[in-house]
C-alpha cells in the first residue's frame, strides 16, 4: 500500500510580513499600505491558485500601480484611490466609479484594484461593457438569461470597463439596469467612463431606466475624476524620441 505524505502548507504571507516589516517600518503608513504582505505574497507566493483565480477573473495583463504615473495627469484623486485600495469599500457594498477622457489610466487602476481583492481573497470579475452587454443580448432563453445574470451579481467585486465607448439599444440598457439593480447595496461594482453622467443618454438613447441606474450606480459610491492627456499617445511619443536618438547614436 502507498502513502502519499501531505506537503506542509507554506504561509507565504507570514513570511514575507517579517522580511517585510522592517523596511515598512521605516517607509512609512502609506507605502506600507500600498506595499502590504498580502500583495507581495500574491506576486511572489505560490502562484498557481492566484493565476487561476486571476484567470478566471478575466483580469488580463496590467501596469502595476506602483510604475502609474501620478503626475502625468492634470487632475487625478490619487487620495482616494488609494482609500479603494484599502478594500473598505467592500464590506459596506458602495460603488467606485473611474471617471476620465481617453487613455489616461482608468482601465488600468480598476484592474490594480481587482487584482488587489482578488489577493485578498475577494471574489472578483473583470469585463468590458461590450461584452457583457453583448453576451446577456445573445442569449435567447430566459433561464439562461437569468443563469448569466446571477453569474455577474455573485462576485464580491465587478468590475465594468469601457462604459461611453458605444452606444446602445434600449435592450442593453435594461439588462444593465436589471444586473446594477441586482447588485445594489449588496455588492460592490466599478465601473470606468470616459462620459460626464449627464452624457450617458447619449450611450443609451431613448432608454427609460438610465436616471434610475445612473442614480444606484453613484449613490454612496466612491468616484475617481482623472483629466488629462492620454498615456498611450505619452508613452507613443518617447518611443518615437528614443528610436530617433538611436538612429542618431548608429550615424
Amino acid at each position: 500500500m502507498r502513502l502519499t505524505m501531505a506537503r506542509p502548507r507554506l504561509d507565504w504571507t507570514d513570511e514575507i510580513e517579517r522580511w517585510l516589516e522592517p523596511f515598512l517600518d521605516a517607509l512609512g503608513y502609506s507605502t506600507r499600505r500600498r506595499m502590504c504582505p498580502a500583495y507581495v505574497a500574491g506576486l511572489i507566493g505560490p502562484g498557481d491558485r492566484l493565476e487561476r483565480r486571476v484567470r478566471d477573473a478575466r483580469i488580463g495583463r496590467f501596469k502595476p500601480v506602483c510604475d502609474f504615473d501620478w503626475n502625468w495627469p492634470k487632475r487625478c484623486d490619487r487620495t482616494t484611490f488609494e482609500a479603494l485600495m484599502t478594500l473598505d469599500f467592500l464590506k459596506d457594498a458602495t460603488n467606485a466609479l473611474l471617471v476620465g477622457p481617453n487613455g489616461v489610466g482608468k482601465s488600468t487602476l480598476a484592474r490594480n484594484l481587482a487584482h488587489h481583492a482578488l489577493v485578498h481573497g475577494h471574489t472578483v470579475l473583470f469585463t468590458s461593457a461590450g461584452q457583457l452587454l453583448g453576451e446577456l443580448a445573445a442569449l435567447d432563453s430566459d433561464s439562461a438569461l437569468r443563469r448569466r445574470l446571477r453569474h455577474y451579481a455573485a462576485p464580491a467585486l465587478l468590475l465594468i470597463d469601457e462604459v461611453g465607448y458605444l452606444s446602445y439599444s434600449n435592450r442593453h440598457a435594461d439588462l444593465l439596469f436589471e444586473l446594477i439593480s441586482r447588485r445594489y447595496e449588496q455588492r460592490s461594482t466599478v465601473v470606468t467612463t470616459n462620459r460626464p453622467f449627464a452624457e450617458w443618454r447619449d450611450v443609451f438613447p431613448n432608454a427609460a431606466c438610465v436616471v434610475s441606474m445612473v442614480d444606484r450606480l453613484m449613490h454612496n459610491a466612491e468616484i475617481v475624476a482623472i483629466d488629462g492627456e492620454s498615456y498611450r499617445v505619452k508613452e507613443a511619443m518617447e518611443r518615437a524620441e528614443q528610436r530617433e536618438k538611436q538612429r542618431r547614436g548608429g550615424k
